[in-house]
């Protein structure tokens, strides 16, 4: 009985398909609303072709005319990316950086993502984390382990090191 499979109840049904398939014109269209919503890299976007089943030579077209037509851009989505990651869950520029390499943006758009972010807020936003996650602490007693989770709460967030070491050493100066 080709085409057909057990079911948990023992009664035959055919077998069907049960992904869509979609014409360029269509995968098109979606993904042009796709990237309309929000800013998005090619990675994600070819992603998304993929996961709607398009063969390679369609994904190459469709990424063609999304460029093409400024549904995408990679300076934009970057410089988006880390000022939204900066503002709404306050990540320094490390992980900023490692977020926008995993979803392989070049150096250059990197680099102006990250002119995006003033000095003087990056130093303040750090302050207002480092004192917010202080306040947190108030109930650990030992010093040591105090200023490790103040350091690794931190670094975890993509902040330097430097940065990181010298605030914990002035909060909680070495006996």
């Amino acid at each position: 009985m080709e085409g057909f499979f057990l079911c948990r109840n023992f009664s035959y049904f055919p077998y069907v398909n049960t992904h869509k398939t979609f014409t360029v014109q269509e995968a098109t269209l979606r993904v042009e609303r796709y990237c309309a919503y929000q800013e998005r890299c090619h990675k994600e976007v070819a992603r998304k072709l993929k996961e709607l089943r398009m063969i390679p030579e369609a994904v190459d077209h469709i990424l063609h005319h999304l460029i093409t037509h400024n549904f995408l851009n990679e300076t934009r989505f970057a410089q988006a990316f880390a000022r939204g990651k900066f503002k709404s869950k306050h990540w320094g520029k490390n992980r900023i950086v490692r977020e926008l390499k995993l979803r392989d943006i070049s150096k250059y758009n990197i680099q102006l993502a990250l002119k995006e972010i003033s000095e003087r807020d990056y130093l303040q936003t750090f302050e207002e984390l480092s004192e917010k996650r202080l306040r947190q602490l108030h109930g650990e007693t030992n010093l040591q382990k105090k200023r490790k989770k103040l350091a690794d709460y931190l670094l975890y967030r993509g902040w330097e090191s430097e940065l990181v070491y010298e605030k914990t050493y002035s909060l909680f100066p070495a006996v």
